[in-house]
């Protein structure tokens, strides 16, 4: 049957059918994902916070991603796996962001690439451009980038027009130039509902919302946010189990049958001694 395709998305968008994407980092997780029926799974450069330990994205690096997308490849057979470039793997040069975009595809198994965009962001754009000229499907992101956190000075909600955060209209026009560009997609994140509104009626590709409200046409959360993985909660999440308390009460119970010499029992060793001997 295959992966979803991008005529897959754009039938769902065009019967107005909501498109669902979840972040994954590795196989086992990536597995269950896929087998839990989701459209897409973006392997995002979230993973620095998420996944490897770091206080951000920015220290991601395009070997982490890679490797990251690889093992996620690996695992699924029926969604469409999005590779998210990090942090300075692209937007240096337009030969370099060629470059690293297509080891998504040949070396790592991606079947489309996502770009951050700032608010008429032209260097990202001529990117998309020529990426979906090459043949390389592009997922656009706009709202809040994480990757510019240093720059805007923190997770400020966007469309709002205020200090770090960006009008409506920037959004608008950064959107349908993305759109322009050949994106197929574009994720909003942390922006005002008005802002999803505006930006899903004046493009006609599918918008994915993460804090975006619900006037998009799909949405995504972070894997370990909706796992309950997470040491915090976000307004634009949702819990959906407590991994984090089943896994401790695991780790503990096995602490308990080790120290109580519980386990390994007999069933557990090979050739096991006869204890009556």
């Amino acid at each position: 049957m295959g992966r979803v395709s991008i005529p897959d998305i754009h039938e769902k968008y065009k019967n107005s059918e909501p498109v669902t994407m979840l972040t994954a980092y590795d196989a086992p997780i990536a597995r269950q994902v896929d087998e839990g029926g989701v459209d897409m799974i973006l392997v995002g450069d979230s993973a620095g916070d998420n996944h490897l330990g770091y206080d951000d994205t920015v220290p991601v690096t395009l070997d982490e991603a890679l490797s990251n997308t690889a093992a996620v490849d690996r695992a699924v057979e029926d969604a469409m796996v999005i590779g998210d470039m990090p942090f300075l793997s692209y937007g240096t040069s337009l030969e370099e962001s060629v470059k690293n975009a297509g080891r998504f595809m040949k070396e790592a198994g991606a079947d489309a690439v996502k770009l951050e965009t700032a608010p008429y962001g032209k260097t990202t754009i001529e990117i998309v451009s020529r990426l979906t000229e090459l043949g390389m499907p592009v997922v656009g992101h706009i709202g809040l980038t994480p990757q510019r956190m240093n720059q805007i000075g923190g997770g400020y909600v966007q469309g709002r027009g205020d200090g770090s955060s960006a009008t409506v209209e920037a959004l608008v026009e950064t959107a349908e130039e993305l759109e322009d560009a050949g994106a197929f997609s574009i994720i909003l994140e942390a922006v005002t509902e008005e802002t999803g509104k505006q930006v899903t009626e004046a493009v006609d590709v599918p918008t994915i919302g993460i804090g975006a409200g619900r006037c998009v046409n799909g949405q995504v959360l972070v894997i370990t946010d909706v796992l309950g993985l997470s040491d915090e909660s976000y307004t634009l999440s949702k819990q959906y189990a407590d991994l984090n308390s089943v896994i401790q009460g695991a780790v503990e119970s096995y602490v308990d049958d080790v120290q109580s010499e519980v386990f390994p029992s007999s069933k557990n060793v090979f050739d096991a001694i006869d204890e009556d001997q």
